[in-house]
């Protein structure tokens, strides 16, 4: 593989590292005590959920995450930081990449609507896909380090 600058694993590092730093910007900026103690995340989502268009999406939250909005914000929130600290450190990389993925896919679901939500969750979506095929732990990776996935 030809690169310029960096080899292909170096480059594969960047988008890993740009992702987890973009999954660490969704942490950071959320209102944790919003979020924690007076549940505006999980409110705001409910709305959302409650008038989605499909019914799957509106039975499976009141299903999962309406009878228990406390501990869903903090998975919410706590698994933001999870992915973007593992992408950036290289930590249980395919881990984060696959579950990063998976959130992405429910984020797009539930904000079918709304378009801008849809673009950046489907970007997100395919550099976790991207980074997971092209083995993105091989370099500046603790994965890599301690002879992690290889």
């Amino acid at each position: 593989m030809d690169a310029i600058g960096l080899s292909g694993a170096e480059w594969f590092a960047v988008l890993r590292i740009g992702l987890g730093l973009w999954w660490l910007e969704s942490w950071r900026h959320k209102d944790k005590k919003g979020w924690f103690e007076r549940g505006t995340g999980i409110a705001w989502a409910a709305d959302v959920a409650e008038k989605h268009r499909w019914n799957a999406v509106r039975s499976g939250f009141d299903l999962v995450v309406r009878p228990r909005p406390r501990t869903m914000a903090y998975v919410v929130v706590y698994a933001e930081l999870a992915l973007g600290l593992g992408l950036v450190l290289g930590f249980l990389t395919p881990v984060a990449l696959v579950g990063g993925l998976l959130l992405n896919l429910l984020y797009f679901t539930l904000m079918i609507h709304d378009w801008a939500e849809q673009g950046q969750n489907a970007m997100m979506a395919l550099i976790s896909v991207v980074a997971l095929f092209a083995v993105a732990w091989q370099s500046w990776s603790l994965d890599a380090a301690l002879g992690l996935f290889r």
